[in-house]
């Protein structure tokens, strides 16, 4: 996917873009909890799913190292087991820095050059070596919410290998005497809300390119096809919307224009199983001066 060019209007870097994602999970964990056992995430109270912005934004990383590994300007700094002092040192490497005091703005200047989470996310980078300082992203996420309450399931499974030959019951002539108990947690279904923001103040200090703006929607549409697994289920990109207002600073507050987006299971339906168990409703009627909606999926 990439945005068509009738949709230019979401890559403009210079004025101000609020935004709505709609993600489902079937028979999948989409966040686990580390410290709940790895269930999935919920909100105690109402037991709505939570998916958290870290880890949108992980899958929005894996997306772009993914299918632009070769392009030089769109390297994630942010990266599984990754050592952070290892990519900072490659800015000094290659600007030849030898005093790392007076040469901060430069080397943070390279590394929003080079990595695309930095110059859409921001970093910290202000370690005891290699110092980089500071980048504060154009690009926020809200945790996700789910619409309606979840169901966290814990299943038990069975595992018919052994590792070693004294694990469980132990083994005779090689061959395990029986197998080993293990666990599963899983959401039956959950079809999930997110927000966005994205400032073009802080773009133009992190140096955003359009190019930018759409590879973000286009991660945002695409990521899960790279984030299959069994414990994942079966999880989809269900709707992307995008207002962008005519100026940096906005046209409108971003909670009403969210607010004219609305997501309800149908009335005949008991439980939600599929997303066409629900319905979206987008009333842009009387849409503020200065506000503009694409419906980039949906």
């Amino acid at each position: 996917m990439s945005v068509n060019v009738m949709d230019q209007k979401v890559t403009d870097v210079k004025v101000r873009h609020d935004f709505v994602l709609l993600f489902d999970v079937k028979d999948g964990n989409p966040n686990g909890d580390p410290d709940a056992g790895n269930m999935p995430r919920v909100d105690p109270e109402t037991m709505q799913g939570i998916v958290t912005d870290v880890a949108i934004k992980r899958k929005i990383r894996d997306w772009v190292s993914v299918t632009r590994e070769d392009d030089p300007a769109c390297q994630i700094y942010v990266q599984h087991r990754g050592i952070l002092t290892h990519q900072q040192k490659k800015a000094f490497d290659d600007l030849g820095i030898k005093d790392e005091l007076n040469n901060q703005s430069d080397a943070r200047a390279w590394m929003c050059e080079h990595f695309f989470d930095i110059r859409m996310f921001g970093a910290v980078m202000s370690t005891k070596k290699y110092n980089a300082g500071q980048v504060r992203g154009p690009v926020q996420l809200t945790f996700a919410r789910s619409i309606d309450a979840v169901t966290p399931q814990d299943l038990s499974i069975t595992r018919v290998a052994l590792t070693k030959e004294d694990d469980g019951a132990g083994s005779v002539d090689g061959e395990a005497l029986s197998g080993q108990m293990g666990r599963k947690a899983y959401l039956p279904y959950g079809l999930y809300m997110a927000y966005g923001f994205y400032n073009p103040v802080f773009a133009a200090k992190t140096g955003v390119k359009d190019t930018d703006l759409e590879l973000l929607w286009e991660a945002l549409v695409n990521m899960w096809t790279i984030d299959r697994s069994a414990s994942r289920g079966m999880m989809a990109c269900r709707g992307l919307y995008v207002f962008s207002h005519d100026n940096e600073f906005g046209s409108a507050p971003a909670q009403d224009l969210f607010d004219r987006i609305t997501v309800n299971r149908k009335g005949d339906v008991e439980v939600g199983r599929h997303f066409r168990d629900y319905e979206v409703t987008i009333n842009l009627e009387e849409l503020e001066a200065g506000v503009t909606c694409t419906k980039i999926v949906g």
